[in-house]
């Protein structure tokens, strides 16, 4: 069983989402720290790339602050190697296909599975086209979690039974930031995906308020929040975690 699996064992799944290096990776592990702290069940970490396609202008900032900076894939490596003395629940990778490219798939891997790193989001890599990044996932026991959008539709029982980790539904048509409404038809996906798999999905993209994630939780198995943390992050900078935690506590506690 995948140790992704672990995150919905107790209830519905609180997911936050990072950027790694953003203001920088001492910033980045307190965070992470107060997350877990205050109820996160998997986190998602971000691996800023310079053209994150999915991404709308809050987590598009992120990146280049954390580009500018200087972090590295390799530095990354070594800030999860030293996260992972503190942080026992699962963790997966949110990044771009060229960064695993160009890094080299297989040594890529081969770091997440030596590091603890469970499972690898690329939103960029339709599942027509996984493949390449499928086989050497699988040798090395790192989930590539699937992604289905509303506009999946009749691919979604295809992309469901073949999914690892967990799935994660996109809630809006567009990129990631946070949104007012969420008028997507999220049930009838949830049921779709449930009739095909046993996988947990949770749901992203726009969620910030607690009565969000609580009226997510109630479709899927839990819910994923990225804009609302790294717009924390952008106001209190280095200051920021214990702002974090107290987020991160809101989220959890509405979902249960």
């Amino acid at each position: 069983m995948s140790n992704i699996a672990k995150a919905f064992e107790n209830g519905k799944a609180f997911i936050p989402f990072i950027t790694c290096g953003d203001p920088d990776l001492e910033t980045t592990k307190k965070c992470i720290i107060e997350m877990v702290k205050n109820g996160a069940d998997l986190v998602e970490l971000g691996i800023p790339f310079s053209d994150p396609t999915a991404e709308g202008p809050v987590i598009q900032g992120a990146n280049i602050r954390a580009l500018s900076g200087g972090v590295t894939t390799d530095s990354i490596f070594e800030f999860v190697r030293d996260l992972r003395e503190s942080v026992k629940i699962p963790l997966v990778f949110m990044t771009y296909a060229n960064v695993v490219f160009s890094y080299g798939a297989e040594k890529f891997m081969s770091n997440c599975k030596e590091l603890g790193i469970d499972g690898i989001i690329l939103p960029d890599i339709p599942y027509e086209e996984k493949e390449e990044f499928q086989s050497v996932c699988d040798s090395y026991g790192v989930d590539l979690v699937s992604m289905i959008a509303p506009t999946s539709e009749n691919r979604i029982a295809m992309i469901a039974k073949e999914a690892k980790g967990f799935i994660y539904v996109v809630s809006s048509l567009g990129v990631t930031g946070t949104r007012t409404n969420i008028n997507t038809d999220l049930e009838s996906i949830v049921k779709a995906i449930r009739a095909n798999t046993d996988v947990p999905c949770a749901i992203g993209f726009g969620i910030s308020k607690p009565e969000q994630a609580a009226a997510m939780s109630k479709i899927a198995d839990g819910a994923i929040v990225g804009s609302a943390i790294i717009k924390i992050l952008e106001k209190y900078g280095k200051e920021a975690a214990p702002y974090i935690g107290e987020y991160t506590k809101s989220m959890k506690d509405a979902m249960k």
